[in-house]
């Protein structure tokens, strides 16, 4: 919707924004678009953390935001060697959410690999009156006994991906500080699922009402 001009009809979707508008303005004719610019946000973390379980509880059931599961965007080529780049998908995610927010409300997206480096730099973030990110994270023994409480089906007992699930867990508490790119952080280990879901809101909350 945004990327098309309504003045010249070119496709671009790195126009100059406006905030006071706020404004997309066309870089071809200049012509000014007025649009709702909203904040996101993304919840990311390793498998077993409680993504999937604080989405599938606030679905219907919090309806200040749109919450969306990142995986309905997923295709395997975004982590193809030949062609992919995961920024392409996460920038996917951001005009998806570019153009839902103009309804008015804005989107909440539950993706593990939402950190800022695959966010903050795509040209669809400009829309956005802020990025926000939050981790769900686990200790590394709670991490794995939840993986391989898992069905076999899920391949979540695999040595290997228990091992990379639990480095990007701790790589998270260790880096989300880091370079100004701040990923606010849920320790789960110890929290029921109830528990959980209330400081998700709480984060949301705190963003879309400061």
């Amino acid at each position: 919707m945004l990327n098309v001009c309504y003045g010249c009809g070119i496709y671009r979707a790195d126009k100059e924004i406006d905030p006071t508008g706020p404004d997309a303005i066309c870089p071809e004719c200049g012509h000014h678009h007025r649009f709702n610019r909203l904040p996101m946000m993304f919840v990311c973390g390793p498998s077993c953390a409680g993504k999937s379980t604080v989405a599938q509880a606030l679905m219907g059931n919090f309806t200040d935001v749109v919450v969306l599961d990142g995986d309905i965007l997923w295709r395997n080529e975004f982590m193809s060697e030949e062609s992919g780049d995961v920024k392409e998908f996460f920038d996917t995610w951001l005009r998806v959410a570019k153009n839902v927010g103009q309804a008015g409300k804005p989107v909440v997206v539950f993706s593990a690999g939402a950190i800022p480096d695959n966010v903050v730099e795509n040209v669809e973030a400009r829309y956005f009156s802020g990025i926000h990110f939050l981790a769900l994270v686990c200790d590394d023994d709670e991490l794995e006994r939840r993986l391989k409480a898992r069905p076999e089906w899920r391949g979540s007992h695999n040595p290997a991906f228990i091992k990379e699930q639990k480095r990007f867990s701790n790589w998270l508490k260790d880096n989300g500080q880091n370079d100004g790119r701040k990923i606010d952080l849920i320790n789960t280990t110890e929290m029921a699922e109830e528990e959980t879901v209330e400081q998700v809101v709480f984060w949301i909350s705190r963003i879309i009402r400061p």
